[in-house]
C-alpha cells in the first residue's frame, strides 16, 4: 500500500504519544508480538523522538528510546546509521516499511495498516480548510471547561512572549520600574499599527529629560513631536510654530537626534487614532501622571485603573487630528474601548511581571482578577471567533483566543493546540 502523501512525521508523532492506532495484535516486521506499556516521552530536541519508553517484545521488556519515520528507508536517508545518539534505539517506528530486508539496529514496527484512515482523512481535512480557522466547523463542539484551560494556557505564553522582552529592558534601564512602564506604554500607545514607532520614539528620549519636561504640557508635547520627526511642516498653525521653538532650543540643548517621521502609518487608521492624536494623549498622561508606574501600584480597582487613561489632551487637539491640519471637531480622548485595550495589553501584564520581579503573589492575583473583570475585547478576530460559536465572556479569554488564532490557528499547528489535538483523538482508532 502506498504511503498517504498527508502523512507527515508530526502526525505519526501525535498518534504514537497518544496510542491512536490499534494496540492488538502488534508484531514487529521480524514476526516478534509487541506490546506499547508506555510510548515515551515527546523529545522537541536533537536526538531520538521519545526516550524513557517501556515496550515488551517477544518476551522481553525494554526500556529506552524509540525513533519514528514515515518510511523505513528514512532511517538512513537522515544518516542516522552514523550517528552515535541512535545506536541504543529500542524500536523503530514506521508508517510504512519500505526496506524490509535492509537492517536496522533495532526491531521496526509498521503502523501503516493500525492507524484510523478517517483520522488521516479529518487531518488532512484541517490542513486544508481555508475558512477563519481550520476547525471551524468543530471547535464548538469542545466542551467549555476544556477551552477555559486552554485559553488561561495561552494567556500564560501571551504574557510570557511579553515578559522576556521586558526582562531585557528592565536590566537595560537598571531596574528602573518608571521607565519600563513609559516603553511598555508608548508601546499600547501606537496600537497594532504603530506600536512600534510609539517605542522607538519613547527610547530616543532619555528618561530624565522626559522627567525634566513633563511639567509643562506644551513642553512635553514639543519633545514627543520633535522626536517623533512631526514638526518639519511647511506653513505649520500657531500652535505648530511654538512647538517648533521649544522643539528647536531642548534639540540644541539636549543634542537630540529624531526619528524619521516617514516611519509612521497613517493609511486604512481612523483620524481619532491617528498618530499625532495618540501621541497628544501619551503627553497628557504623563504631563498629568508625573510618576505613572507608582500610581499605578496603588491603585484598588479595575475603575480607578481606568480613569487614569481617560486623559484629555491640550485644547488644540479638540479641533484638530494632525498639527497643522484643517480645523474640524474631534473626539480627543480615548474611549472605553481603547482605556481598556491599554489595561488588558500593556498594564495588567506589567503589575503581573512586577509581582513576577518582586516574587509578590497578590500582584500577580490582583492583575488576573481584574482581568476578568474587564470585558472581552471587540476587534476583527473576536468577532470571527463569535461567528463560530466561540464567545468570550471576559478580558482573558479573548487575550487567549486572540493568541490561539496568531500563533496556532493560522499556522495550522492543529495538533499542538489542545482543542485541535481534542477533535484529533476523537477520530480513535477506528480503522
Amino acid at each position: 500500500m502506498p504511503v498517504n502523501p498527508l502523512l507527515p512525521e508530526e502526525l505519526l508523532h501525535f498518534i504514537w504519544q497518544h496510542r491512536l492506532f490499534r494496540q492488538q495484535p502488534l508484531f514487529t516486521t521480524g514476526g516478534d508480538p509487541i506490546r506499547i506499556l508506555c510510548p515515551g516521552i515527546h523529545n522537541h530536541h536533537d536526538g531520538p523522538d521519545f526516550s524513557h519508553a517501556s515496550i515488551h517484545i517477544g518476551t522481553t521488556r525494554w526500556v529506552g528510546n524509540v525513533e519514528l519515520h514515515v518510511r523505513s528507508s528514512d532511517w538512513y536517508r537522515h544518516l542516522h546509521h552514523h550517528n552515535p545518539k541512535y545506536v541504543n534505539i529500542i524500536l523503530h517506528v514506521v508508517f510504512v516499511d519500505d526496506k524490509e530486508k535492509q537492517h536496522f539496529p533495532a526491531p521496526c514496527l509498521e503502523l501503516q495498516e493500525h492507524i484510523s484512515k478517517l483520522m488521516l482523512r479529518h487531518y488532512s481535512a484541517l490542513k486544508n480548510n481555508t475558512a477563519f480557522i481550520p476547525c471551524a466547523g468543530l471547535a464548538s463542539r469542545v466542551p467549555p471547561l476544556h477551552w477555559m484551560a486552554w485559553e488561561e494556557r495561552l494567556l500564560a505564553d501571551r504574557w510570557e512572549q511579553k515578559m522576556q522582552q521586558w526582562q531585557q529592558w528592565l536590566v537595560e534601564t537598571r531596574y528602573n520600574w518608571d521607565e519600563l512602564c513609559n516603553f511598555v506604554l508608548a508601546e499600547a500607545f501606537g496600537l497594532p499599527q504603530n506600536a512600534a514607532t510609539m517605542l522607538q520614539l519613547a527610547q530616543s528620549i532619555p528618561w530624565k529629560l522626559l522627567l525634566r519636561y513633563r511639567h509643562d504640557l506644551q513642553l512635553t508635547e514639543a519633545l514627543l513631536f520633535g522626536q517623533a520627526g512631526m514638526l518639519d511642516i511647511e506653513h505649520p498653525d500657531g500652535y505648530t510654530q511654538a512647538l517648533q521653538r521649544h522643539y528647536s532650543w531642548l534639540c540644541h540643548k539636549h543634542q537630540l537626534t529624531p526619528i524619521p517621521g516617514s516611519n509612521w502609518k497613517w493609511l486604512r487608521i481612523r483620524p481619532s487614532s491617528f498618530p499625532s492624536m495618540r501621541i497628544a494623549c501619551f503627553a497628557a498622561l504623563l504631563h498629568r501622571h508625573p510618576r505613572l508606574f507608582a500610581g499605578l501600584l496603588d491603585i484598588t480597582t479595575v475603575a480607578a485603573l481606568q480613569e487614569i487613561f481617560f486623559v484629555e489632551p491640550s485644547p488644540y487637539w479638540r479641533t484638530h487630528y494632525r498639527l497643522s491640519g484643517s480645523e474640524q471637531a474631534t473626539t480627543a480622548t480615548i474611549g472605553q474601548q481603547g482605556v481598556n485595550s491599554i489595561i488588558i495589553n500593556a498594564v495588567l501584564p506589567l503589575l503581573f511581571f512586577y509581582g513576577q520581579v518582586c516574587n509578590s503573589y497578590y500582584r500577580r492575583q490582583l492583575a488576573l482578577e481584574w482581568l476578568l473583570q474587564l470585558p472581552a475585547e471587540d476587534n476583527k478576530i473576536i468577532k470571527g471567533w463569535k461567528k463560530i460559536g466561540i464567545y468570550p465572556h471576559n478580558a482573558l479569554e479573548s487575550q487567549g483566543l486572540l493568541h490561539l488564532k496568531k500563533y496556532y490557528c493560522n499556522e495550522k499547528k492543529c495538533l499542538q493546540c489542545a482543542v485541535g489535538a481534542r477533535l484529533m483523538m476523537k477520530e480513535g482508532i477506528t480503522v
